[in-house]
């Protein structure tokens, strides 16, 4: 008997404590604070009611990111803002999620979350660059540090090559800064920060503001005088020059414009220079005025009239580099200005020039009108013992040809010309080389043939008259122009 009061004691008490244990849990968990002795650094929150822990949270970090910082480089202070206008933001993600958990789970798990809350933590800090970006903005940077300046390359009255060399500035090294100002920021209010509530805008927090150097890196400007000295301009290395003549305003002002356009050209190696190119940008910019084209091999009123005096010129100066010619063309009459066959005439949309360069340097063209004479000049790098001489010579002369036709103007047996037949040319072109004064080759650059125009004669009713031609109308050519009548 005794036994079993025994066994029924001790059940009993085991009862009793099991539910003192219960209930003990239940009322540890149910607190509705933060576990005891928990900190934010500096910032006590153990006991707090966790409604009034959170808010105490969201005002601590108000106040840390209105604290002042200054910025700082070798001119002295750059700029004072508070953390929240660089961007700095705080957050306690880690601290409320935990928060949270305790009341998660079941009862023992809430227990052990309790007993095991860590008693210390630390704000986390992030930043957004783009707030600070756009304060310290390009335009900023420019006006505290200045701008880059890039080197200048210039050809002096005497076709010497001289340099202004470029000047660096300074710039906000960003990734530097990121690093930096991630590493000096406060997370332990009450510690490295003030805490309590009289920490205010104007406050103590804004007596003595964070003190940052801007990390600054040298921008270099984008062309350097070694750059420029790398690309091979190093002296004159052809000229080419003819008259202007007897041209007209017209055909003078066409030919500084297109000697406007090609002026500065740079030619990379193995770069194709393209004279439509230069064509279109004159077009652009300055224009053309009227003056006499070629249309259909005769010439006629027009707009641009003089063009290909140019790019005859640029054919020149291409030719005695013994540079690549890739499309060029005669025009269909000789020219006062060059022999035959040294010329280049021009079409837009038809007949273009062109040539490679093929020097392994960079090419500069410099092209201008003084007095009635056009000069281009290239300048880069080329041996100086080698030389090449253009000479032309023309192997068949076409007979102009007659066309008849008939005028009841004129007198039986009787004839007037109405427009004068000219000879036709067949020209053959070399270029021959020489290195050291020795002949090293011969090549023949082109065959052009200048057709004959037909002498036009009338005759009174009852002559013979050439009959008219039975071919197709021919497709219209404008040359030495932009437009023709």
């Amino acid at each position: 008997m005794r036994k079993w009061h025994g066994a029924l004691v001790a059940g009993t008490g085991l009862a009793l404590l099991l539910s003192l244990l219960y209930g003990g849990a239940v009322l540890y968990t149910g607190q509705r604070t933060v576990p005891s002795h928990v900190r934010l650094a500096g910032l006590e929150l153990g006991g707090r009611p966790l409604p009034e822990a959170r808010a105490e949270l969201k005002r601590t970090m108000a106040r840390m990111e209105r604290l002042s910082l200054s910025l700082r480089d070798d001119q002295g202070e750059a700029a004072r803002l508070t953390l929240a206008e660089a961007g700095v933001v705080y957050r306690a993600e880690t601290l409320l999620h935990a928060l949270d958990s305790l009341g998660e789970g079941g009862l023992w798990e809430r227990v052990r979350t309790r007993w095991t809350f860590p008693r210390t933590w630390r704000l986390e800090a992030e930043w957004n660059s783009g707030k600070l970006r756009g304060l310290l903005n390009a335009q900023w940077q420019h006006s505290r540090y200045g701008e880059a300046v890039n080197a200048v390359r210039t050809i002096t009255p005497d076709d010497r090559i001289a340099y202004a060399p470029g000047r660096s500035s300074r710039q906000i090294d960003w990734t530097a800064l990121e690093s930096r100002l991630l590493a000096s920021l406060p997370r332990e209010p009450g510690i490295d920060a003030p805490a309590g509530p009289e920490a205010q805008p104007g406050g103590p927090e804004d007596a003595v503001p964070r003190v940052l150097d801007l990390p600054l890196a040298e921008l270099p400007p984008a062309v350097t005088e070694a750059s420029l000295r790398a690309q091979g301009v190093s002296r004159l290395i052809v000229s080419m020059s003819t008259p202007l003549g007897a041209s007209g305003p017209g055909r003078v002002y066409n030919v500084e414009s297109a000697a406007r356009a090609v002026n500065d050209t740079l030619i990379p190696p193995a770069g194709i220079f393209d004279y439509g190119l230069a064509i279109d940008k004159a077009a652009r910019t300055t224009g053309f005025r009227q003056a006499p084209v070629i249309v259909n091999g005769r010439l006629t009123p027009g707009v641009g009239g003089g063009i290909c005096q140019v790019s005859s010129t640029l054919y020149g100066a291409a030719l005695r580099l013994g540079l690549d010619i890739v499309e060029r063309r005669n025009h269909s009459l000789p020219v006062s200005y060059l022999p035959k066959g040294q010329d280049a005439t021009f079409a837009q949309g038809s007949i273009n020039f062109r040539f490679r360069n093929t020097t392994g340097h960079y090419l500069l063209i410099r092209s201008e009108v003084r007095g009635r004479t056009l000069t281009v000049k290239m300048y880069g790098t080329f041996p100086r013992g080698i030389v090449y001489e253009v000479r032309s010579s023309t192997v068949d002369i076409l007979a102009p040809g007659e066309r008849r036709v008939i005028d009841a103007s004129v007198a039986r047996g009787a004839s007037r010309t109405l427009v004068r037949g000219k000879a036709g040319y067949v020209v053959e072109t070399y270029l021959i080389r020489r290195e050291d004064g020795q002949v090293t080759g011969k090549t023949l650059v082109s065959r052009d043939t200048y057709w004959p125009q037909q002498r036009v004669v009338a005759v009174a009713p009852g002559s013979a008259a050439a009959p008219s031609p039975s071919s197709a109308p021919q497709r219209r050519l404008v040359e030495d122009g932009v437009s023709g009548e």
